[in-house]
């Protein structure tokens, strides 16, 4: 027993030693790894001239890998066939690029890594690393600098594409949406500037393009573009600003089709001001219709009746120069019934109208059916306000603030396209806040150019509320919420009252836009500030 205890201690002893030796030797990690990746060596060397191979190896001087690739490699010119590089999803001490594309001659190409090349441990870049070489005697050394700007927004777009389009013989302005551009580079994640690098002497088409699907072509449905309203001369001393722009939709009708009983969506794309819809096929003498817009798709709803015994109708659909005829299939379904929706609900604005939205037509609104008291249970007059495309009634009413409102709907104050009315008493209930939870902003303009449309933003760009100046004086928004506020001001040179995009083909810019500081509003406070426009 003695013995067993004596091994007992020995072996504690000897395990509490090996413990503060490993204690005392443990490594600490030291300090971390900053340092980027060198390169050893290129085969061939960068900047090489008379290439003539089909790989590229470029080493390091330690293990490395790449990330993101496909945003950040660029190759200028672009390649019809991209090639591989390796290594992907591993870790390796060299990168091999295999070129499967058949290289043109005398031309200058150029592979900008961006920040996609790291170390293998702690992930340090090897910043914006480019590879060129030259399939003729010399390399293009001439540039193109600039900057990129949002057309609406305070910031740009990153992961920005900018090309350049020789003008030459063969040049058209649809180039764009069919080839690849002669040159090209990326502002990449953290950067407006740009520097297009390696060129030939010549005239080019400048242009920036937020790709949204990598093939270097502009697509007018996903991509955002910028061009320079005139052509540039390389060599150049200048710097260019392009501002960054989604264009309109040119207008196209989609093929309708019949979504419910006596109901047809006709979608379309672009804008649906003018378009027109006409029935071809023959129809019988109290054939009727209307046309509301769908509120959360682009769609007019072509509602009929009566209901109609045949297998198809024909539709033609037109807007200034498009005209399509479409022919669509009926069958039997059920029809939509009434239903009535409110906006807003809770809170509401001293400025703001009650909305009542309908789901089906609606064709007669009996007023007198319809009542709205304050809390001291006064009777509050109305007057009503009707949007068909929307099928909305605006119920608009003086406001007092710290109030509360009801408003209620008696049965048959709404009748409908196919002649339902609402069954049910519908009740709403709605207040005000106190006029000291708000805040006041006063905006004094100098040097500014008339008209234009003032609007203060949230941190996402969205507006939250706006005002039409045609002629100078203050500006005043009354009755903020509190928070922050971007200002952004249009400049409406066409007078229309809203913003109005660029179009690359009509060579047309977006309209000038300003933007200003952030300013703070506070309850039961108010500011002035001075807009200053050079």
């Amino acid at each position: 027993m003695n013995k067993t205890l004596s091994n007992f201690v020995f072996a504690l002893v000897i395990g509490i030693a090996l413990i503060n030796c490993a204690n005392r030797g443990t490594p600490d990690g030291g300090p971390k790894d900053e340092t980027p990746p060198t390169i050893v060596k290129s085969i061939p060397e960068n900047y090489s001239t008379n290439f003539k191979g089909d790989e590229i190896r470029i080493y390091f001087d330690e293990y490395i890998k790449i990330k993101d690739l496909t945003k950040q490699l660029i190759i200028s010119p672009p390649m019809k066939t991209q090639p591989n590089v390796t290594p992907l999803g591993g870790a390796s001490k060299y990168i091999k690029i295999t070129l499967y594309d058949t290289l043109q001659p005398n031309t200058t190409y150029a592979f900008n890594f961006g920040n996609s090349i790291t170390d293998n441990n702690e992930g340090n870049p090897y910043p914006y690393y480019r590879y060129v070489f030259s399939t003729g005697d010399y390399l293009d050394s001439l540039s193109v600098n600039g900057n990129i700007v949002d057309a609406k927004n305070k910031e740009p777009e990153t992961f920005v594409n900018v090309a350049l389009y020789e003008v030459d013989s063969t040049f058209t302005d649809s180039i764009i949406y069919k080839e690849t551009p002669k040159y090209i580079t990326n502002t990449l994640d953290s950067l407006t500037t740009f520097s297009i690098e390696n060129l030939k002497p010549g005239k080019y088409l400048l242009m920036a393009l937020k790709d949204g699907n990598g093939d270097n072509k502009f697509q007018q449905k996903t991509d955002q573009i910028g061009f320079h309203k005139n052509f540039i001369e390389v060599p150049t001393d200048s710097s260019y600003t392009l501002k960054l722009f989604k264009e309109e939709l040119d207008y196209t009708a989609t093929r309708p089709r019949l979504i419910s009983g006596n109901k047809i969506a006709f979608g379309y794309e672009g804008d649906y001001e003018n378009m027109k819809i006409e029935v071809l096929s023959e129809t019988p003498e109290d054939f009727e219709y209307r046309i509301t817009k769908d509120p959360k798709a682009d769609t007019l709803n072509y509602w009929y009746k009566p209901k109609l015994e045949v297998d198809s109708l024909i539709f033609k659909v037109s807007k200034n120069d498009f005209e399509k005829d479409f022919t669509v299939k009926i069958r039997d379904q059920e029809r939509d019934s009434i239903l009535i929706e409110s906006s807003p609900s809770g809170t509401i604005g001293y400025n703001e109208d009650f909305r009542i939205i309908g789901k089906t037509p609606f064709v007669k609104f009996d007023s007198s059916k319809v009542t709205t008291m304050d809390k001291d249970s006064t009777m509050v007059s109305f007057t009503s306000v009707f949007d068909s495309i929307r099928n909305i009634y605006a119920v608009r009413f003086d406001k007092t603030e710290d109030n509360n409102y009801k408003i209620q709907v008696l049965p048959e104050a709404f009748e409908d396209f196919f002649g339902d009315v609402n069954q049910d008493t519908l009740n709403y209930n709605l207040r005000t806040r106190k006029s000291s939870d708000f805040g006041y902003a006063r905006f004094t303009l100098v040097n500014a150019t008339y008209p234009l449309i003032i609007q203060l933003t949230n941190n996402s760009g969205e507006v939250q509320v706006e005002k039409y100046a045609e002629e100078a004086g203050t500006i005043d928004f009354l009755n903020l919420s509190a928070g922050m506020y971007s200002i952004r001001v249009i400049h409406d040179a066409n007078g229309n009252q809203k913003f109005d995009s660029g179009n690359y083909l009509k060579k047309i810019q977006p309209e000038r836009v300003s933007h200003f500081q952030e300013i703070e509003i506070r309850a039961d406070w108010g500011i002035t500030e001075t807009l200053q426009f050079k």
